[in-house]
């Protein structure tokens, strides 16, 4: 165990056993340094990562105090362990929730798509502009198999401040963080392997699972902490599991964000078992604290980490761009690359680097997370005063995602059904799991915020789920 680890261990059974309550000023940087015979640095890392777990609070020039009860409403509770792997299905529900189905456009509610009418994506549409002006024929030409090379070297200095130390040869540029997390899952197992998911998982990974026709073994996770790595251990030692696909900063969907600590220990257990980890770290860059939680991949020292991410959730889905790092296994994912769409489209690839290039990005984000924060501080009250009683609400670390637990009775499958008629629909629980766990579920986006429209879809939904009440009592 590293010093600031320790350090973390002494705080927190400090704070378990009552010696600190809510609201107490804790030891000071400079004291603890001196009591444990370690450096600033040292007491300033196990602070930060004190913070992670919500058990402490730094306010300005006064220090760091013992955090209340945080989040103050009740969390979703952590599914049992699943028993065995499983197929996966639940495609037929993600075309309805998509609104396949549909003519005219569908507004979602649960789906992950960031605002979109921000002043600072400006730059990035002179940006594509400008370099479309310029008439160069190469732009309708295929681009490097692995990616443009300027984006590939904007995406490694990007990926320093989660602590990857990577360069453009490390990276592969994808279409979108769908076809990265594909592209993985192909390059690490063989059809009929079983891998490991931290449970809800987001239904894209579930359904790139089962296009390379694999099996998954749901890991219970607890929606502040992460993955159960115990119950993965146990998983680990009584099935073949090939892969660890997890989302270990800004879940999608539960929202939490793991400590240091408790990646480290997720990685040495990949280590032990000799088996991959795919991290999807599509929402870390909109963590609302900075520095921005480390990757797994910023601890992997001998490439077994595929780290996988777009700008499709940072920038616009429209964009079509992802990227993948994915170590010992680059031959590969750049065979499936090839095979899948063979390169990803060229302007907008020009365009996002000289986006980054100029700073435009860093500026972007800077006002996306502070926005987003500010939207689930607000939205909280709002759900917790119209939703049933009883309903638990995630606590997003970043990202734009609420996860909903409501009462047992409440099914959000038949919920969304007889949502058929109206211009909206849901994200459904069950779309997150192979065995149809969380019916009484569903994610929220809060990209935008409680406006007009949003307030009168949540209304007219509540109107809905409480005729299904009526129904179901009758």
């Amino acid at each position: 165990m590293k010093l600031y680890e320790a350090l973390i261990e002494h705080l927190r059974s400090q704070i378990n056993q009552g010696l600190f309550a809510p609201g107490d000023r804790l030891p000071s940087i400079r004291s603890l340094t001196k009591e444990h015979k370690v450096s600033i640095t040292t007491v300033q890392e196990a602070y930060r990562q004190l913070e992670f777990l919500g058990l402490v609070e730094a306010r300005p020039k006064s220090g760091y105090f013992v955090r209340g009860q945080s989040p103050s409403h009740p969390l979703p509770t952590t599914a049992r362990a699943a028993r065995r792997p499983l197929e996966i299905s639940q495609w037929e529900g993600i075309l309805q929730m998509l609104g396949a189905d549909k003519s005219a456009p569908v507004f979602s509610l649960g789906h992950a798509m960031p605002d979109l009418t921000g002043d600072t994506l400006s730059p990035l549409l002179r940006l594509w502009a400008r370099i479309a002006r310029r008439g160069d024929l190469s732009l309708l030409e295929y681009d490097s198999l692995r990616g443009n090379l300027e984006l590939r070297q904007q995406v490694a200095r990007l990926a320093a401040n989660s602590g990857s130390q990577l360069n453009a040869d490390d990276i592969v540029i994808t279409t979108g963080c769908q076809e990265a997390l594909f592209c993985a899952l192909k390059a690490t197992t063989e059809p009929g392997d079983v891998v490991a998911v931290d449970s809800p998982c987001f239904y894209g990974a579930m359904q790139a699972i089962k296009a390379n026709g694999l099996k998954v073994m749901e890991i219970p996770t607890h929606p502040e902490q992460g993955i159960s790595l115990d119950a993965l251990e146990l998983a680990m030692e009584q099935w073949p599991i090939k892969a660890i696909l997890v989302t270990p900063t800004c879940n999608n969907p539960l929202g939490y964000t793991a400590s240091d600590v408790h990646k480290k220990a997720l990685y040495r257990l990949a280590q032990r078992f000799d088996i991959a980890i795919i991290e999807d770290d599509i929402y870390g860059d909109l963590a609302y604290t900075w520095p921005r939680p480390i990757t797994i991949k910023s601890l992997d020292t001998d490439d077994r980490v595929l780290l996988c991410s777009s700008f499709s959730k940072t920038l616009a889905p429209g964009l079509r761009l992802g990227w993948i790092a994915p170590g010992r296994f680059r031959s590969a994912v750049v065979h499936s690359k090839f095979v899948a769409t063979a390169a990803s489209s060229t302007l907008p690839q020009q365009a996002v680097a000289a986006f980054i290039a100029e700073g435009g990005y860093e500026r972007h984000l800077r006002k996306m997370r502070g926005q987003y924060q500010r939207n689930r501080d607000r939205m909280l009250p709002w759900l917790e005063a119209h939703f049933p009683a009883g309903t638990r609400i995630s606590h997003p670390t970043g990202g734009y995602i609420f996860w909903l637990e409501m009462p047992e009775e409440i099914d959000c499958v038949e919920l969304n059904r007889r949502l058929g008629g109206e211009p909206y629909c849901i994200a459904p629980g069950a779309l997150f799991s192979a065995s149809g766990k969380y019916r009484n579920c569903m994610r929220l986006n809060y990209a935008e915020g409680l406006t007009a429209k949003t307030e009168q879809a949540l209304l007219s939904l509540l109107q809905t789920l409480a005729s299904q009440q009526t129904a179901n009592a009758s």
